[in-house]
């Protein structure tokens, strides 16, 4: 039995699907495959049950499966814990970042990374807050930045920086030629907004006084990116609103349409890096922290934290 066969069958157990996990593991499936029988022929117990259709653990599979993670979590552990002895912030890194971050802020933050840790192996996970909790709980990714609040005392959050938003408009819209836009200006305004199970979507109803509210005051349509909601309102189909960094990716071009601050309570979402408990890395993702938050993006702004609440977080 090797450490090998365990990481294969703690995949296995995580995508209940031999091609997926055999691409998580960067082998071939039957490469997999194979491992996996030879530590059911080494154990003499089945631990896979089999069908054209797809694949569950056995009870005893899944007994394994849950002592083979811990055996992988403790291994890399000390992986981590010897090389960090060596240099901080060096090999690998998985991390996740959801939709409506990573496009805007990618571009800002990989140069900075590269310059003050050359060595680390950035490995970005674009998803959904929900998903990516999942990868972060079953140790698929090591950190991600996500929206803050979240709920779950299993897990770490390290505030970053605060994100305002923005209102678009077509250029003939009523509130194109103001200065700023407010909560009351916004309350009975249609909105184009992303599809359920984007976080975005019910801050930005917060922002304009309608957290809790039914869609009846929403338009029909539900993007699944920022991208498209904003071609949409160039062609003049509504308004929406931007959190700042994806203002700034469109001052570069003419946009072919008006974008206004907000002068409105919590009309900002605050965005986090947040990690597992426990995470022997947790020390190296406060450095980490500490590069957004020396000198945040433009456009947004450092989250205050006195020293002992990021000392309480950092161990």
């Amino acid at each position: 039995m090797t450490l090998r066969e365990l990481r294969y069958l703690v995949a296995l157990a995580d995508r209940a699907h031999f091609g997926r996990a055999a691409e998580d593991c960067h082998v071939s499936q039957p490469t997999l495959s194979t491992q996996i029988r030879k530590l059911e022929e080494y154990l003499g117990a089945t631990l896979i049950e089999r069908n054209t259709k797809s694949i569950s653990l056995t009870p005893l599979g899944q007994q394994v499966a849950e002592q083979a993670r811990q055996i992988v979590s403790r291994v890399d552990a000390l992986l981590v814990s010897a090389r960090a002895a060596r240099e901080p912030l060096a090999g690998p890194l998985q991390l996740g970042l959801i939709p409506t971050l990573a496009p805007y802020f990618l571009p800002w933050f990989i140069p900075q990374v590269k310059f003050r840790y050359p060595r680390l192996q950035l490995v970005v996970h674009e998803d959904q807050t929900e998903h990516l909790l999942e990868c972060l709980r079953s140790h698929r990714v090591d950190a991600a930045l996500l929206a803050l609040p979240l709920d779950g005392e299993d897990l770490e959050k390290l505030p970053l920086f605060d994100e305002p938003f923005w209102f678009a408009c077509p250029p003939q819209h009523p509130l194109a030629r103001c200065k700023a836009v407010t909560e009351t200006d916004l309350r009975d305004e249609p909105l184009l907004l992303l599809a359920d199970g984007h976080c975005l979507r019910g801050q930005a109803l917060a922002a304009c006084g309608r957290q809790g509210a039914d869609d009846d005051g929403l338009d029909d349509f539900r993007a699944a990116s920022l991208e498209t909601i904003c071609q949409l309102v160039a062609a003049g189909f509504g308004c929406t609103l931007l959190p700042a960094l994806a203002t700034r990716l469109l001052s570069g071009t003419e946009p072919r349409f008006a974008i206004l601050p907000m002068h409105a309570t919590g009309a900002s979402r605050r965005i986090g890096l947040v990690w597992r408990r426990g995470y022997p890395k947790a020390e190296e993702l406060s450095l980490l922290a500490g590069l957004v938050r020396e000198q945040p993006p433009e456009g947004t702004h450092t989250v205050l934290m006195d020293e002992k609440s990021l000392r309480s977080r950092r161990h």
